[in-house]
């Protein structure tokens, strides 16, 4: 009896003087609210490289970006998420980013590198359309706008909701395409033509999709909205029935629709350096990238990356996408915003 006491009292012993095994490092990642990820893929990274990532959800990418800014030299997180092509610039001129030339840079498109420095790294694509609800246009005998002057005829009076471009990223992606396609000296002529012919003007994404877009509310006044390209798959990815066909599709004419491409980087005066660099390697793997498109509903920039079957089918990209250069968007998005609201909400 004794001699148990003696080997019990010796293994407590051994217990309190061995070193108490230590919490794993934690890794922040800042993003926009409409971020998401599978959560098997991030336990994979965490397992991997014994690390607890946490996710800062910090509003709409403008606001991500402003906090990051505000922080600057005093990090929030490890790692920003969720600058878009509309935003780069003004994250490369505040200089939040350490730059980082990870391996997987050498395999995507050189179009979407719009970073020499490689400051902020391309991790996925989507382009904002204006979708339309196929019934609608059948059951009216209607022809489908084939192109932006189009949507001036009277035949589509009233029949258009877009987003406010000061309240609403897709908004201002939309506006931006307006810019790209008439130039600066006449976007706001076209859109006091759209305004003339009762374009209907929404605060957010939601609003105009789910209470005036008839395709999803089947109760909305207009069957057209502006939204993204993946927006056909997704309507049947979350049908409530198996639908044998997407209820919308996209208007793809030449500017149409706006391309976004967003990106990742580095804050500097991360205390994680290592683990930060390890991260954007996961976000630029074929595991990270092939879980994007059913995630966030956007396009992976690795080349190898598999869409899911939904997206081969329903998804529409344009072939001629608009784009605009990301320091003109920085030097004049608010002069934009401003003279846009003098004419459509005058």
């Amino acid at each position: 009896m004794y001699r148990k006491l003696l080997i019990f009292l010796f293994a407590l012993a051994l217990t309190a003087c061995a070193p108490k095994a230590e919490e794993p490092t934690t890794l922040t990642v800042m993003t926009h609210d409409s971020f998401s990820v599978s959560e098997e893929v991030v336990v994979a990274f965490e397992e991997a490289y014994d690390v607890k990532v946490v996710f800062l959800a910090s509003g709409d990418a403008g606001s991500a970006l402003n906090k990051a800014i505000l922080t600057k030299g005093a990090p929030l997180a490890d790692v920003l998420f969720g600058v878009d092509n509309t935003f780069l610039s003004r994250a490369l001129d505040a200089e939040i980013f350490e730059p980082y030339d990870a391996p997987a840079l050498a395999k995507i498109p050189a179009d979407f590198k719009l970073d020499d420095k490689n400051r902020a790294l391309p991790i996925d694509f989507g382009d904002v359309c204006i979708n339309y609800d196929k019934a609608y246009f059948l059951e009216n005998e209607l022809a489908v706008p084939s192109n932006f002057e189009d949507l001036l005829k009277s035949e589509y009076a009233e029949l258009l909701v877009v987003e406010n471009p000061a309240t609403s990223s897709p908004g201002l992606a939309f506006l931006m395409a307006t810019i790209a396609h008439f130039g600066e000296d006449g976007y706001l002529n076209y859109w006091q033509g759209l305004t003339d012919n009762g374009v209907v003007v929404a605060d957010g994404w939601e609003t105009a999709y789910y209470t005036h877009f008839s395709a999803s509310s089947g109760q909305g006044a207009q069957p057209m909205a502006v939204s993204y390209g993946s927006s056909p798959a997704a309507e049947v990815i979350f049908a409530e029935t198996e639908l044998n066909d997407a209820p919308t599709a996209s208007l793809l004419g030449e500017n149409m629709c706006f391309r976004q491409i967003e990106f990742v980087g580095i804050l500097a005066g991360t205390e994680n350096r290592a683990l930060a660099e390890a991260f954007i390697d996961f976000m630029l793997s074929t595991e990270f990238q092939e879980d994007l498109p059913m995630q966030m509903f956007v396009y992976p920039l690795l080349p190898s990356a598999q869409l899911p079957p939904e997206f081969l089918q329903y998804a529409e990209m344009p072939q001629s996408p608009a784009t605009l250069d990301s320091a003109l968007i920085t030097e004049k998005r608010e002069q934009w915003i401003q003279d846009w609201t003098q004419v459509v909400l005058k």
